[in-house]
């Protein structure tokens, strides 16, 4: 694993198209796909198996009680993993309540 620091996250989520309505606090590449924000590791599990034609998956901001994020105290907060492609186009990839 190769972990690098930036200054100008913008910047690289502009270079990796990552639609704005998905922008997070992490940016990460896996096989050629892009991971924004708190994506569950099944969830990249079963992107890597499946090898949608897609640019990524994307979590925006970020959840309470999604992965990395902590225990929420009274219950978890739902959301959504999306997919993205290059034109910007976003689609519901799970949900998690």
């Amino acid at each position: 694993m190769v972990e690098k620091g930036v200054n100008d996250l913008y910047a690289v989520k502009a270079t990796y198209r990552v639609p704005e309505q998905l922008f997070s606090c992490h940016t990460a590449v896996v096989d050629g796909y892009i991971i924004e924000g708190h994506v569950p590791a099944a969830e990249i599990s079963r992107l890597l198996a499946e090898k949608p034609d897609v640019l990524g998956l994307g979590v925006p901001g970020m959840p309470i009680g999604s992965p990395r994020h902590g225990k929420p105290r009274p219950g978890p907060e739902a959301y959504t993993v999306f997919t993205f492609n290059d034109a910007g186009e976003t689609a519901v990839y799970a949900s998690y309540p």
